[in-house]
């Protein structure tokens, strides 16, 4: 349990280590912005920071003015123009070489921007799931052939109940006989979502937020709307454009069913990307809100009361780290089954014997 608080009391340095070294604060009397940090920490930037450390990642632009460009993200952290390019808000701007940068009436940045293929704080977290996927994968592959007949054991012994689970309690109830086919995609879409939800609740290794980006959810979601419509048979296809059983005044003159089935049809990835996206995004917000009630008392009226505070802030973000924890795989698991219905109605055939 000590694990557990040493976790916290690094969290908390790190997010007021942020707070305090803000870029633009510099010169100026520093002031917590809880808005601003919480979105730092939520969003995709172009660092990473762990503990007190900030890592500058890689810059990889294309534009027809410079072509391909490479350097350390650290050469636009503090709002400087380098080789042409400016950087704010995590996005990066090309104003060419005399560093003007022009602003419309709302102070926003007019200049264009280039292609951006940069290695950012997502990407990252996105390669570290991937990577402790394939060595829990590996693992466990390796534990099967070298212990055949035996028990499981170590890493093979964690991950064959989630296997099974992911095989007979959602693929096969949910798809039936056809099950098989789809059940590599649905136990890579169950691990790689839980596992990117559990490194995002690791908060001193850079806080990553992979499956809390609004971009991997709506790939994950498009995924399974692809297979889905590659899968469909007739009958799918037909209870769309045609549904058996419905009044012919509801398909004629206007086919009020057809766009009813086509806004349903069409709505399914967008609901999968909202349901990941958002709850996984909200739950990270939480417990940042309740963190920065700690520094926000403490420049309101004082370090006493900011320490007074820190007893129920930490109390709750405890709380709500413990509810992440359920929710972690308790997402991966709706996606999952949600797939795995819609797999399921693809491929189910139906008997119209009357």
């Amino acid at each position: 349990m000590y694990r557990f608080f040493v976790a916290i009391a690094l969290f908390v340095t790190s997010f007021s280590a942020f707070a305090g070294h803000n870029p633009e604060n510099e010169g100026k009397k520093e002031t917590f912005n809880a808005g601003e940090v919480i979105l730092h920490h939520v969003m995709d930037n172009h660092e990473i920071h762990i503990g007190t450390l900030s890592i500058p990642l890689p810059i990889i632009l294309y534009s027809s003015e410079r072509g391909l460009d490479l350097f350390s993200s650290s050469r636009l952290s503090h709002g400087d123009v380098y080789n042409g390019y400016i950087m704010e808000h995590e996005k990066i701007y090309f104003v060419g070489d005399n560093g003007e940068v022009a602003r419309d009436e709302h102070g926003h940045i007019t200049a264009s921007k280039p292609f951006d293929f940069s290695i950012t704080k997502t990407v990252v977290g996105l390669f570290l799931t991937i990577g402790l996927m394939l060595f829990f994968f590996i693992k466990t592959a390796n534990g099967y052939k070298n212990r055949v007949g035996k028990a499981p054991k170590g890493i093979q012994a964690v991950f064959e109940p989630l296997i099974i689970f992911v095989r007979d309690d959602i693929a096969k109830p949910s798809i039936g006989k056809n099950y098989e086919k789809f059940l590599p995609y649905l136990l890579t879409i169950f691990f790689f979502i839980w596992i990117g939800n559990m490194l995002g609740l690791i908060p001193f290794i850079g806080g990553f937020n992979v499956t809390g980006n609004i971009s991997v959810a709506l790939v994950l979601a498009l995924l399974t709307f692809i297979i889905t419509i590659k899968n469909g048979n007739k009958d799918y296809w037909k209870h769309i454009y045609n549904t058996p059983g419905v009044p012919w005044w509801l398909k004629f003159p206007i086919p009020l069913m057809f766009f009813i089935e086509l806004i349903g049809f069409i709505s399914k990835p967008v609901v999968l990307t909202l349901r990941l996206f958002a709850n996984i995004t909200a739950g990270h917000i939480i417990i940042l809100s309740f963190v920065s009630l700690i520094f926000i008392f403490n420049n309101l009226y004082g370090a006493g009361a900011g320490i007074g505070v820190s007893i129920l802030s930490i109390a709750f973000s405890i709380f709500m780290f413990a509810i992440e924890l359920l929710v972690a795989v308790l997402q991966a698991y709706v996606f999952t089954l949600l797939s795995a219905l819609y797999f399921g109605s693809a491929v189910e055939e139906h008997d119209h014997a009357h």
